[in-house]
């Protein structure tokens, strides 16, 4: 396959994603790092077309336009992988100095002292460190992503190393306009190893991209809009595996359910504006009591639970008062002012033969007591003998 058409099926290719992301884009702008791709694919079109006629343009206009696109297509691509991933390594400004000197260089080996080897150095040096930056910043992505990032990753960073490699593909020496065979051969090569990138980077852009819908799409459905813990149906199905998983290990497992107090008065007289920042706060304080390990959800209204892996009573009741003590010593700052606030906290643990259901049920009953005996305390219930 001859060189042209390897420039017109790389064209095709380009303009093929790019309408693609275009349209992801359009219903998905919420995707970080998407508009930037598409950007990118757009120039790396633009790079085909202008490798098609740089036979009928002067040649500093060819190099001008052909490295221009190139290098800010593989630019923007890591840029977009910057803001997909908010693991920032390299800043616009720094690039567009980078960027600017390399095209400087390559009009000064174009005009003033012509020099083919050097330009194809540096063109696979200046999309060679960006592809490798690429691989860098979607590798250091958080682990519960890591399929799709990693096989981007692979790719760019398998492409950064052969534009960094391609100039090996000389012989040695410099090598001279007229040698149109090897340069001829060298072209095919080079654009057949472009084309194989271009097919995987793609599909692993628009994985990216699908990862991204999944995962929010999978938040909506498990936390809870106004606190962002989990709702009740994500908590109890972190509950029955935490159970399972403690009564497999034989480790302990408690559970708390809290009720605020007086929540309905609060309502009454703050609004239910104030009602929800009350909530927010008491979310708050929660998050500054408990450890990594532990979960909490909102099982509904003013009600939450949380289950403590590895706690046993004593240790789980000193969680319960912390708790308890910190949301009574901090009352919640709403745009109707200050408002005090008290929780009454149910606590049991798992045992053999425990579900969800029946911790809940006795840690809810216990917090019941807590409210009978005055609030603003934590109360025990044990699982009833087998």
């Amino acid at each position: 396959m001859h060189s042209p058409t390897l420039f017109i099926l790389s064209a095709v290719l380009m303009a093929l994603v790019s309408t693609v992301l275009c349209a992801v884009w359009h219903f998905n702008k919420q995707i970080p790092g998407l508009r930037l791709w598409t950007l990118s694919y757009s120039l790396g079109f633009l790079a085909c077309l202008s490798l098609l006629v740089r036979d009928y343009l002067p040649e500093p206009l060819s190099v001008l336009l052909t490295q221009g696109t190139m290098l800010w297509g593989a630019c923007l691509y890591l840029l977009g992988c910057i803001a997909h991933t908010g693991k920032r390594l390299v800043s616009l400004r720094h690039a567009t100095v980078f960027i600017a000197a390399l095209i400087g260089l390559n009009l000064y080996f174009t005009v003033v002292h012509p020099d083919l080897q050097m330009r194809f150095v540096l063109a696979g040096l200046g999309n060679g460190i960006f592809f490798l930056l690429t691989a860098r910043t979607l590798a250091s992505g958080e682990r519960q992503q890591v399929p799709m990032r990693y096989l981007v990753a692979l790719v760019a960073g398998l492409h950064g190393v052969f534009l960094l490699l391609r100039p090996l593909l000389f012989k040695l020496g410099p090598v001279q306009p007229t040698d149109v065979e090897l340069v001829a051969l060298l072209s095919q090569f080079v654009l057949l190893e472009f084309i194989v990138a271009l097919v995987f980077m793609a599909f692993g852009t628009l994985m990216l991209a699908n990862e991204f819908i999944t995962n929010e799409l999978r938040h909506l459905a498990e936390v809870d809009p106004l606190t962002s813990v989990f709702n009740r149906r994500a908590f109890l199905m972190s509950l029955d595996k935490a159970i399972h998983q403690a009564q497999r290990t034989e480790a302990s497992l408690a559970v708390l359910v809290i009720d605020l107090d007086y929540f309905k008065k609060i309502n009454d007289t703050c609004g239910h504006q104030g009602g929800d920042e009350v909530l927010r706060h008491f979310v708050q304080i929660s998050a500054q009591c408990l450890r990594q390990q532990d979960v909490m959800g909102r099982l509904g209204g003013e009600e939450f639970a949380i289950f403590l892996p590895g706690s046993d009573g004593a240790g789980a009741r000193t969680v319960a008062e912390r708790l308890r003590a910190a949301v009574a010593a901090r009352p919640a700052a709403t745009h109707q002012g200050s408002v005090a606030l008290t929780v009454s906290i149910g606590l049991t643990l798992c045992g053999r033969g425990d579900s969800s259901d029946a911790a809940l049920r006795r840690a809810d009953q216990a917090m019941y007591q807590a409210k009978e005996h005055g609030r603003n305390r934590v109360e025990f219930m044990a699982q009833a003998p087998a």
